[in-house]
């Protein structure tokens, strides 16, 4: 099933199996600029990280000396059991909370929301996390929008880069193959806005930033002024990926990041957790904005 928002310039789909945006279209030129997941390739097209993102070392976690596992990128990802809690014409949100099957892998009671607004060209991604436990919940929480990338016939990858609001200078923090970070770095960007993409520059894995001080990334061509803005002011750490020589690229907006070759296992060890309070509530939104 998928759920259909539409104004007069675009047409966006989000499929009820994971949360999941599955399809941005402008009216105006009918472009399709969500990746549609061909699984031969990437069978994904906007994952929701939530509670952790990335891989756990050795695929499981301890917290007060028991042991747990969550799948990669946690378990809204393909998730069929989400609720409707409210539709109109430009806005959905679909709900999932704990149950005995989720406290079996993951020991926090808990309400989970997402909910995608259109106004305009911007799509707004609301997320929303109450803890309903009586204890601190700690978890993380992300997005993995992937891009059509290039997005015109006669149009190459390398004709395509990545712009940030503001000049950087950052490192990125290396992978190894089970896809935790190894403690290496090497620099990528020097006082520039501009990250150029290749057909190679994801041969290992991918970019992640730690210290950006820009919160928007906005993917640009060299043939024409069509743009897709992705604005994150709620989060703080930065992932870009596709799989090598693809024709996608993900801007990801993280809180929190993958494992550690080196940790502990325990979870209150891991980087970038978020903490909330019994009864509260934590929310983070991003965008993603198109023009012509």
């Amino acid at each position: 099933m998928k759920h259909t928002l539409e104004n007069k310039f675009l047409q966006v789909s989000i499929n009820h199996r994971g949360a999941e945006i599955s399809s941005i279209i402008s009216k105006k030129t009918e472009q399709e600029y969500i990746w549609q997941a061909d699984s031969a390739i990437w069978g994904s097209s906007a994952p929701v990280l939530f509670p952790i993102i990335g891989a756990l070392k050795n695929n499981n976690y301890t917290y007060k000396d028991n042991t747990y596992t969550v799948p990669k990128h946690g378990f809204i990802r393909h998730n069929v059991s989400l609720e409707i809690l409210e539709k109109t014409d430009t806005l959905v949100t679909l709900g999932y909370k704990s149950s005995e099957e989720t406290l079996k892998l993951y020991p926090f009671e808990f309400e989970f929301s997402i909910t995608y607004s259109l106004e305009g060209t911007k799509l707004s991604i609301q997320h929303s996390v109450k803890n309903n436990g009586n204890e601190t919940m700690l978890f993380s929480l992300g997005a993995h929008p992937a891009f059509n990338c290039p997005l015109n016939e006669g149009e190459h990858y390398s004709d395509y880069f990545i712009e940030f609001d503001q000049e950087e200078t950052d490192v990125t923090h290396e992978l190894n193959l089970t896809g935790l970070t190894n403690g290496g770095t090497h620099p990528v960007l020097f006082n520039t806005k501009q990250l150029n993409l290749t057909p190679h520059i994801f041969d290992n894995d991918a970019l992640i930033f730690k210290n950006l001080k820009s919160r928007t990334a906005t993917l640009k061509n060299v043939k024409n002024t069509q743009e897709i803005r992705v604005q994150f002011d709620d989060f703080n750490y930065l992932g870009i990926w596709a799989k090598s020589n693809a024709p996608f690229v993900c801007i990801e907006p993280w809180l929190g990041i993958t494992d550690a070759e080196n940790g502990s296992g325990k979870f209150e060890d891991k980087e970038g957790l978020l903490t909330l309070e019994s009864d509260t509530t934590f929310k983070a939104a991003y965008s993603i904005e198109v023009s012509e």
